[in-house]
């Protein structure tokens, strides 16, 4: 590994690569390594278009340090399913229909997988807790709800 490099786990798959330790995560998830799932909203942490699983874990990619990942295995969209075999959150989103204009339904899905592997049977207040902090412009806020219980009603 070149000298300056880091090794970053995302998807299941180690990639090296040589940034400034202060470089956020997103920067390099999508000018490095290609990867579109997580998104540029407000740049601030508070839309939660760029959100990501940190060890299982829903962060805000967009303020997180490269440096901050450390060893801790990362994942994106793209590392839940795929499009011939969605994640089972990702299959509820798509059956309520839940995507309107599409560009925060990544933070969305990331937390939801995030919230169900703590909690699998959440309640009403749990689901509104847990996705308090995302935004969505398109009013889609229902259909999301309802995304949400549906896979945590497939999943038990």
């Amino acid at each position: 590994m070149p000298s300056g490099a880091r090794r970053l786990a995302v998807n299941g798959t180690v990639h090296s690569v040589r940034l400034p330790p202060d470089t956020p995560l997103l920067y390099v998830l999508r000018d490095e390594l290609h990867l579109h799932g997580p998104r540029f909203g407000c740049g601030l942490g508070q839309c939660g278009a760029c959100t990501v699983l940190l060890d299982g874990t829903a962060v805000r990619s967009c303020t997180l340090p490269v440096s901050a990942v450390g060893d801790l295995p990362v994942t994106t969209l793209e590392g839940l399913g795929t499009p011939d075999r969605p994640h089972a959150v990702q299959q509820a989103f798509i059956e309520e229909q839940a995507v309107q204009c599409g560009y925060c339904i990544n933070g969305w899905i990331m937390t939801t997988v995030s919230l169900l592997a703590k909690t699998p049977n959440p309640s009403d207040p749990q689901i509104r807790s847990a996705l308090s902090g995302l935004i969505c412009r398109c009013g889609a806020h229902m259909r999301i709800f309802r995304a949400v219980r549906r896979a945590a009603q497939q999943r038990s």
